[in-house]
């Protein structure tokens, strides 16, 4: 995906952005850290996704040949909306430009091996498809990004429902910390982790991920 749009109620202006880097956490809910036996991180772990694997509603999620084992993680997704760098946290929400559901498709086989070897993530969660993104809400549409109920459907039955409000570390705190590393550029999309209850999917089933105030997500898996 080169580029996405957020558009501004009541007004005709349409905000276009460059697709950047997809920032990614892991275990930023405490009870989705212990469905998969991990501890709670002391700092937010992150890892990267390549923005080919964004696919939009509508789209279909492709299981590789390589796995056995697909997961669904359904998140919240802030984007970057101008750029910074050592961004304090009074100031970290200032440059959310929008938010959006998505979903950060995990291939747990793969990732399981690499974790034994002590290796990256990449190859888990990178592949074509593995990001399903929705329509971006324009950031002061979004009153507290701490209180958003989260839920994923697979074939109309609820498989993660949580609120946004359980992550260990908020959305100010993520952009905080991930500003010290990269310089957040406009375009930038920041994943912030997944509730507990994820999952495999199989060829032929269908994910229905929302958030409340935001746009929901359908994509099918084949």
């Amino acid at each position: 995906m080169e580029e996405f749009r957020i558009s501004r109620q009541g007004t005709k202006q349409i905000d276009v952005f460059r697709t950047g880097k997809l920032l990614c956490i892991g275990r930023n809910y405490a009870k989705h850290a212990a469905e998969l036996g991990n501890k709670v991180p002391s700092s937010p772990m992150v890892f990267l996704k390549p923005s080919s694997s964004i696919i939009r509603s509508g789209g279909t999620v492709r299981i590789p040949e390589m796995s056995n084992d697909v997961h669904h993680e359904v998140e919240l997704v802030c984007a970057i909306g101008k750029k910074g760098s050592n961004i304090s946290a009074s100031e970290a929400l200032s440059f959310v430009a929008g938010y959006a559901v998505g979903l950060d498709m995990t291939a747990r086989d793969i990732q399981q091996k690499a974790k034994e070897k002590g290796h990256p993530w990449s190859v888990a969660k990178g592949f074509d498809t593995f990001a399903p993104l929705g329509d971006f809400v324009a950031a002061e549409e979004i009153l507290d990004p701490q209180n958003l109920p989260i839920c994923l459907r697979v074939n109309g039955e609820i498989r993660q429902e949580g609120n946004t409000s359980d992550m260990i570390f908020s959305v100010a705190q993520l952009i905080t910390y991930c500003s010290t590393i990269f310089t957040l550029m406009p375009g930038d999309l920041l994943f912030t982790g997944t509730p507990d209850g994820v999952g495999p999917v199989k060829s032929g089933e269908t994910m229905i991920a929302t958030i409340e105030g935001l746009s929901e997500l359908a994509v099918n898996v084949e």
